[in-house]
């Protein structure tokens, strides 16, 4: 009997014979720098003596992160899944999949936008009725119940309009966002009727939402409503509520062509004051208990409220990873990058992060254990319940369809508004050794290695067509807030019993554990690149020398070290679809975050450390004004508040503007051989000077609102001036 096909298969990336040569140059010349820091040390009482040690201390801690990072480079692998092999053989035997779609606050998550996710991932080419899509509301809202309830009307159209044209992507607002095909006269009038019916939709939402109440009229439509006639429910206050808006296994639950629906569940776990609810981790849990009582999917599904489905295939492409009979049994979970859809032209932000989803995380997918990154990451249910791999879990048998519930539908939401009280976990495994660990702000990362810990493996999958697509921050504040809390919380893991050198000894590869620390070391990077954001300029200023002359034989290594580690960044950059403007942007946010959010994230953490602070979840905001929006679109950097991190921002690129004319000033009219010495610097502030371009544009220049305010302009020129009249030594 021939051998079956597998499912997928893993190719490695070209170009690793060539790659592994040049890091070797790099790592000689990196080495040949520590050299000679150490060998030509000012000794006691010499000028710069202390300076010269922080270089080098700052300097030890790049090149240490610099290894950690080729972690990710060593061993790229790439993943294709062949969906023709898996119809086929598995057609009939496709296990339940359930979607978990999880909002937290109804005005900074607005209604319209979460059912859209909703709607997209109803809709994916998958039978219906092996699909369940739950909705977590951690903020408790009638808004959002409504807005579902309203969804689950809608999708008796929708449904069978995306399957009867192949609609890509599943999202209403974001496929309305494109013209129909003009050529096809019929497809144009369903468009036209159903863009009608999803706009009635929306403007209903919308009228409720502004209105601030529904109306007795529309409460009486569903029973579901009775949960909020009491008028003590609240976001942080209210019983658990679970509603089977669409049962699945209810032959009348049908589109408008006859066909099943997917099944369709809000929940709302219990909340109440003194009772922890661990963030997003809790809200997950809840979600695996009440999912495994009314659907039981083997397969589970998590996307954020603003990550609409792209692909309708992507069900069955994740499931050739988990079925193929060779290497599938063995398989936790299949992580997909995050993609945008409101990327600019240059990607301002550096939102896209193409190196980090081409390359890096698809280099630690080469080592099986690729990062668990909070949403489009298909989970085997098995591996969440803090099992162990073993040759019997993940068989076959166990991906296949489970027998048919025959409880009522109240019958089933008595049982599972149990199961998402606050009560239930109390002196029980969940959130230690079953589902998402609780305790960090970044439960995903620390989850996945858990579950790696206890044998499974992981897949990276980056296909052409992009699976979920979602939306990126479009102001400097919400990256720098996000950054922040991603930053700590990945810190706090390195501190951590889940330290991925500790806790993965043994249990995963060492690249894998290298590949960890390249994100959960981003917060302590922030001290190096602030100490060369500072310093150098200082020492430029005061005409002391921290670089070998340009005639000295050291220069060679630092020269080479510079220019080869940012030739290789652009061709990464281009050779991932980036741009070199794109690349030129990313330097920019690489200083901006590191020198605020990553430290932010630093200090927060040893203030946790010390028992001196507590962590916390910062939601941010998925919407913004129209002016705010008009300047993002016109890669405006925006900025428009007094915040401390803005503060940091432009006293930097004022201390760096000083030093740099001061010096260029004493070179040209004073000591111009003195530039032999210092050329080095100069190439450092000059470049650090260019970046910061829009900062200078956002103090003196624009006169917008999304400007710097007078008063960050005034605290950063009293910063540097003073800075500039501190002896260095």
């Amino acid at each position: 009997m021939a051998e079956l096909q597998p499912l997928f298969e893993t190719k490695q990336a070209k170009g690793r014979a060539a790659f592994k040569v040049f890091t070797a140059t790099v790592f000689a010349g990196i080495c040949l720098m520590l050299v000679y820091r150490f060998l030509h040390n000012p000794r006691g009482g010499e000028e710069g003596r202390w300076t010269w040690i922080g270089m080098f201390i700052a300097e030890v801690l790049f090149s240490f992160y610099w290894i950690i990072t080729q972690s990710a480079r060593w061993n790229v692998t790439h993943n294709f899944p062949f969906i023709q092999r898996l119809s086929q053989r598995y057609e009939h035997k496709l296990p339940g999949v359930d979607v978990f779609v999880c909002t937290a606050d109804p005005i900074m998550e607005p209604p319209t936008l979460v059912v859209n996710t909703v709607l997209s991932v109803m809709s994916f080419n998958y039978p219906p009725e092996k699909l369940s899509v739950y909705l977590s509301d951690d903020g408790g809202s009638e808004f959002t119940f409504y807005a579902l309830l309203e969804a689950s009307h809608f999708s008796k159209f929708w449904i069978p309009f995306c399957k009867k044209f192949k609609v890509a992507p599943m999202s209403p607002e974001a496929y309305f966002s494109q013209q129909p095909d003009e050529k096809n006269v019929i497809q144009v009038e369903e468009w036209l009727a159903i863009k009608k019916k999803y706009e009635d939709m929306k403007h209903r939402i919308e009228s409720i939402m502004a209105k601030g109440s529904i109306s007795e009229e529309v409460r009486s439509q569903h029973k579901g409503f009775s949960e909020w006639y009491n008028s003590e429910v609240t976001k942080q206050n209210h019983q658990s509520i679970v509603q089977i808006i669409i049962d699945g296994k209810d032959t009348n639950a049908v589109d408008k062509e006859g066909s099943r629906l997917p099944t369709l569940v809000y929940m709302a776990r219990e909340k109440r004051p003194g009772w922890p609810h661990n963030f997003k981790a809790g809200a997950m849990n809840a979600l695996i208990r009440v999912s495994s009582e009314i659907s039981n999917g083997t397969i589970i599904l998590n996307l954020d409220c603003d990550m609409y489905a792209n692909n309708p295939d992507a069900v069955r492409e994740a499931l050739c990873f988990f079925m193929d009979e060779k290497r599938g049994p063995e398989i936790a979970f299949m992580q997909h990058p995050q993609s945008y859809n409101n990327i600019t032209k240059y990607d301002l932000y550096s939102n896209c992060a193409h190196v980090v989803h081409q390359v890096e995380l698809a280099g630690i997918g080469g080592y099986d254990a690729a990062l668990y990154c909070g949403t489009g990451r298909f989970h085997r249910r098995e591996s969440l319940s803090g099992a162990k791999y073993s040759k019997d879990c993940g068989e076959h048998k166990n991906l296949e369809a489970k027998e048919i519930d025959e409880r009522t539908v109240d019958e089933l939401e008595k049982t599972s508004k149990i199961l998402a009280s606050c009560s239930y976990e109390k002196d029980t495994a969940w959130g230690k050794e079953m589902g998402l660990l609780y305790g960090c702000p970044v439960e995903d990362i620390v989850t996945g290695l858990a579950v790696q810990c206890r044998g499974w493996k992981s897949m990276y999958y980056n296909p052409d067509r992009r699976a979920f697509i979602g939306v990126a921050p479009s102001t400097l504040v919400i990256q720098l807030v996000q950054f922040k809390r991603w930053s700590e919380g990945l810190f706090q893991i390195f501190f951590s019993k889940y330290c991925p050198f500790i806790y993965g000894n043994g249990k995963i590869k060492v690249g894998a554990q290298m590949g960890y620390c390249v994100y959960l070391l981003w917060a302590p990077v922030s001290l190096p690149t602030l100490y060369y954001m500072i310093v150098p300029p200082l020492c430029l200023l005061h005409g002391i020398s921290l670089f070998p002359k340009v005639s000295s034989p050291w220069f060679i290594p630092f020269a080479y070290v510079f220019i080869a580690r940012n030739l290789y960044s652009i061709i990464e950059a281009l050779n991932c679809d980036s741009t070199l403007k794109g690349w030129w942007n990313l330097q920019r946010m690489l200083v901006i975050r590191r020198t605020t959010a990553l430290f932010f994230g630093f200090v927060d953490v040893i203030l946790k450390q010390l028992g001196l602070s507590q962590t916390a979840f910062a939601l941010t905001a998925k919407v913004v004004t129209e002016d705010v929006l008009k300047r993002y679109e016109q890669e405006v950097m925006e900025f428009g508040s007094s915040s401390l991190m803005f503060t940091i921002i432009a006293t930097l690129a004022m201390l760096n503007l000083f030093s740099l004319v001061s010096a260029i000033f004493k070179m040209i009219f004073l000591d111009f051989g003195a530039l032999e010495k210092l050329v080095f610097k100069v190439i450092l502030c000059g470049l650090t000077v260019l970046l910061n371009f829009p900062i200078y544009e956002a103090l003196f220049i624009r006169k917008d609102k999304g400007s710097l305010p007078f008063s960050v302009m005034f605290k950063s020129i009293a910063i540097a001036s003073l800075a500039c009249l501190i002896p260095v030594n």
